[in-house]
């Protein structure tokens, strides 16, 4: 069960979860590989990873010879075939498309090191239908971080239908090693948090859509009544709208009439108003900060 840190680790995916994913790794002292076909987006994830490793040393959390070292143990590149061959342990992070995570683990599998961990960090697909993409379907695990991960303690351990107890016990080792608490959790359709966090943002959507409260009130209400860090609409934008829209499609296929998605979600999709990393969601942003007063109201809609 050895997380040596002389290991080397690849991070499938330059977006928003793929880069803080890489910046625990290298933070813990992990070798880490961070791959993207775009070099934009590589380019753009080591000036973010700086960033946060900067704020870091400026609140006191890490000493600048440190960022220094968990800068100079992160690499990018542009070929998974490349990066993967000889890796310990690979996390794919790409979009939520099963055919491109299971392309992503069929292509890396073969190059890895015999005993390798493939970890997928689907928030609602089956690990079991991308393992099943290899014939060690058995090391292949979900390990499911929030965003943003370097603040975030929770990874989600996903237990398909073949993974072994020793990829479990192996993983969650690491999850120590990475300073996070782990749970485990048996293969389900949006396993624990995103199930839940999924109904939640889609109710919020309909209340929102039915002209109930204003978006500032809806998600004011969860984070002065139930002491939830963000509102609902607030983190559905963080996330991503065509994000959520994928996952709540996918469990109204699999769970029933519960999860259909909201009209809105739909129109909001549609329209690219996907939240931040657009600029715009329910709310409006400027620098990456909502823009007071601008979240969607009845009238607006």
């Amino acid at each position: 069960m050895s997380t040596d840190k002389n290991n080397k680790v690849v991070v499938v995916g330059a977006g928003l979860m793929g880069t803080g994913i890489a910046h625990g790794f290298v933070s813990a002292g992990f070798h880490t590989v961070l791959v993207d076909t775009s070099a934009q987006s590589l380019s753009n994830a080591r000036t973010a990873i700086e960033n946060i490793l900067k704020a870091g040393v400026s609140l006191g959390k890490v000493s600048a010879q440190q960022a220094d070292a968990s800068m100079a143990r992160l690499s990018t590149a542009g070929d998974l075939g490349e990066a993967a061959i000889g890796a310990n342990w690979l996390v794919e992070t790409v979009s939520e498309q099963l055919a491109i995570k299971k392309s992503i683990v069929a292509q890396a599998a073969p190059l890895m090191a015999p005993d390798a961990i493939i970890a997928t960090n689907t928030s609602a697909l089956s690990v079991t239908e991308i393992a099943a993409t290899i014939d060690s379907a058995d090391r292949v695990i979900g390990m499911h971080f929030f965003n943003p991960v370097h603040k975030m303690k929770l990874v989600e351990l996903v237990r398909g239908l073949a993974t072994s107890d020793e990829t479990v016990a192996r993983t969650r080792d690491l999850c120590d090693a990475l300073g996070k608490t782990s749970i485990i959790v048996n293969e389900s359709p949006g396993l624990t948090t995103s199930r839940m966090s999924a109904m939640l943002g889609n109710e919020a959507m309909y209340m929102l859509q039915e002209g109930i409260a204003s978006a500032e009130d809806i998600d004011t209400a969860l984070r002065m009544g139930f002491n939830h860090p963000m509102g609902p609409l607030e983190l559905g934008d963080l996330t991503g709208w065509d994000t959520r829209l994928s996952v709540l499609r996918y469990l109204h296929q699999t769970l029933g009439e519960k999860f259909r998605p909201c009209p809105l979600i739909i129109k909001m999709v549609a329209a690219g108003r996907l939240g931040r990393k657009t600029g715009h969601g329910v709310y409006r942003y400027e620098d990456n900060k909502a823009v007071p007063g601008s979240g969607l109201r009845a009238s607006a809609l």
